[in-house]
């Protein structure tokens, strides 16, 4: 298939965009500057200059193509304090999509969980500002798009890393002295290697129905207090539990620390027969390359 990927560069693009390539797909990622354009072309894609604002190039963009595998968001303006704005950015860019390849049987894969049904959980889901641009891809169906919903674990682990929970986590503990969660640490974080993690996104685009939902952990839920002795161990700290009143402060911007949630994949292992076959992320932290400083 010709694949458009847009976020090709970032973390979990680099994987997927490699995955799909080996496996006999030609791939055009978005590069929206000269650095992108040449990770992009060094992952072996073709480049297509544009950023998630140009809608009209967008639409263009798809209806070249045969699938939309749809990786970036605009971070960027999500951590200056403006979600809202980036979470709008990303469902122009649904929209775009959408406008597309309706009517084509053409397939989108997007990010996020599709309403349950569920009025509690699916309230939750609704609080993330994002969530309004996952609803927009998983209504293309109805128009005739191939429209596929891949829940992306919190913690997606690899030396690809950089910026994740992760690492933010490491940041802190060097900061502050010492490996923190808050309470009994035992509110899990659902985990996934970023190769096994690209594998599942190869699997989808080849073989998942329309209207799939698909949950990409290879680790339904790891608890906090374990992640963070691995870590308190990797930089010779000691292991504390920050009482909650003070975890506001000692997490200083990492409000997740406390977020306690699984994702069950046996469902989707069944529909692909996806076997993940890299790391977990205690063996993975065990390896060191998170706490190389070189």
């Amino acid at each position: 298939m010709r694949v458009l990927v847009t976020g090709a560069s970032g973390h979990i693009g680099s994987a997927v965009v490699p995955e799909l390539i080996q496996a006999g797909h030609e791939v055009t990622g978005l590069a929206r500057s000269d650095a992108a354009a040449a990770a992009v072309k060094a992952l072996g894609a073709q480049v297509r200059r544009g950023d998630l604002y140009d809608t009209d190039g967008l639409r263009e963009a798809a209806a070249d193509a045969d699938a939309v595998v749809h990786l970036a968001f605009d971070h960027e303006t999500m951590f200056a304090g403006n979600f809202a704005a980036a979470a709008a950015a990303d469902l122009a860019v649904a929209q775009a999509f959408g406008d597309a390849l309706a009517g084509t049987g053409k397939t989108l894969i997007g990010i996020g969980v599709k309403p349950t049904g569920d009025a509690h959980l699916d309230a939750v889901i609704s609080a993330n500002p994002r969530s309004a641009g996952t609803r927009a891809i998983a209504a293309l169906t109805d128009p005739g798009v191939r429209a596929i919903i891949v829940a992306i674990p919190p913690v997606t682990h690899s030396d690809h890393d950089k910026h994740g929970f992760i690492p933010i986590l490491i940041k802190i503990a060097r900061d502050t002295g010492v490996s923190g969660y808050v309470g009994d640490g035992a509110n899990r974080w659902p985990a996934g290697h970023t190769l096994d993690v690209a594998a599942l996104y190869r699997l989808a685009l080849e073989q998942a129905p329309a209207g799939a939902q698909l949950f990409a952990a290879t680790e339904e839920g790891i608890e906090v207090r374990e992640i963070a002795e691995v870590i308190g161990r990797q930089l010779g700290i000691p292991t504390v539990s920050i009482p909650a009143e003070q975890a506001a402060d000692h997490f200083k911007g990492f409000p997740f620390i406390t977020m306690d949630i699984t994702m069950p994949n046996a469902d989707t292992r069944k529909l692909l027969g996806w076997e993940p076959t890299h790391p977990g992320l205690i063996a993975d932290l065990e390896e060191g390359h998170y706490f190389r400083t070189d």
